[in-house]
Formats: structure tokens, sequence, C-alpha cells
């Protein structure tokens, strides 16, 4: 379930690229907290404090403490630098406990399927309802011993208690297969099994060309 960790946060008062580049030189990560009504409000988070509650958890659940208030948010979206992959900006939105909100949660698989197959995880994440305060990290699915064509749907992965599934059930989530050559690589068989063929039907016609020509000196 989401983690709750409780960040002490300052309103901003500038704005720009040029004011979020001084917060996060302030060791500050700008933000922006929506939701219920209220009008956006714009706040810089703690940047060591905040990267360990966001690291791993992209639906995390955060307790902000500004102003003499109190408000309960949840991480929409989490803006990060391509290279250093530091955090740039966040956008929150605040919550209610017992509120149940619609959020995309990571798949992980767990197990080994058949001998001979592979997996192929083609739903990397499902949406679904949960209380905001009872949101999984991750979902598991299971392909322990599944064969060929074994596709695992979203209706089938399990759900904790409490948390509905929104994405479409007929959504594939892992596909097992059994890998097979390529076209080319068929085709370079080929030409090869081909080729070895020529050199031999060529060696057999050498050796019966020397055979004819050495009876022919002997006579």
């Amino acid at each position: 379930m989401a983690d709750n960790t409780t960040l002490a946060a300052t309103v901003r008062t500038e704005f720009g690229k040029g004011a979020a580049r001084r917060t996060r030189r302030a060791g500050q990560i700008p933000a922006v907290l929506y939701g219920h009504g209220s009008d956006p409000i714009h706040l810089a988070l703690p940047g060591h404090d905040t990267f360990l509650a966001l690291k791993g958890n992209a639906n995390a659940l955060l307790t902000l403490e500004f102003d003499g208030r109190s408000e309960l948010a949840l991480t929409k979206d989490v803006q990060r630098d391509p290279v250093k992959r530091t955090i740039d900006h966040v956008d929150l939105v605040i919550v209610r406990r017992g509120e149940k909100v619609v959020v995309d949660i990571p798949v992980h698989v767990e197990g080994e399927s058949a001998p001979g197959t592979i997996h192929t995880v083609e739903s990397q994440t499902l949406s679904v309802r949960a209380e905001a305060t009872h949101i999984p990290e991750a979902l598991t699915v299971s392909i322990e011993g599944l064969t060929e064509a074994d596709d695992v749907r979203a209706a089938s992965v399990p759900l904790p208690d409490g948390v509905e599934l929104e994405t479409d059930g007929d959504t594939v989530v892992v596909s097992i297969t059994v890998p097979r050559a390529s076209a080319d690589d068929l085709e370079a068989d080929e030409a090869s099994a081909a080729a070895g063929a020529s050199a031999g039907e060529a060696g057999e016609a050498a050796a019966e060309n020397d055979g004819s020509e050495s009876g022919s000196d002997e006579s």
C-alpha cells in the first residue's frame, strides 16, 4: 500500500523558469498542489526527503504541512531531468481519507513459464480504482508453469481487497510464446544448406572426372 510521508513544504511566491531554477539550487523541488475546488498552490518541497518519498513509487501519498495547515496529497506527475534523473517538478492532487481515486499501478511478473517458452509484458501498468490511503504499489502476476498461448488477461490479475479494475478485463497483460527463428535466420540456413549441397555435388563431379581421366590413362 502507498506510504504516507510527511513533508514540510513552503509556499512559493515567485514563478517562472528562473524562479524554479533558484528553488532547485536551494535544494528544493518546485511543486503545484491541485484539487477539491481550490486554486493551485505553488510549493517548494525539501529535495532529499521528496526524492526518497517518490523513489520507486509513482503514486506516493504525502502529507504536506505548510502555512499552519496539513493536506493529504497524491503524486500525479513527476518531471525528471533526462540526464541526471533528478526531480525537476512535481504535480500533486489533494485527496481525502476514504476517497477513491483512479491510478495506474505497475505490473510485476513472478515465476517461470514452461520450459522453452518466453513471456512478454504487454501492459506495463493497469488502471485501478482504490482508496487514496490504500493504493497498492504494484500488482503481481504469476506466470509459473504457463505454456504457449496462455495469455494473462487483466481480469485474472489478483487485486487487493477494496481495489477495482478500471482497465478493460480482456486486455492482455502478459503473453507466453515459443521463440521461433526469424525469417532472416531461416533464409540464411537454407542458403547455407544449398551452398553445402552444391559444394558436395561439385566435389562428387570432380571425383568422377578424376576417376575417368585415370581410367583413360591406364588404357
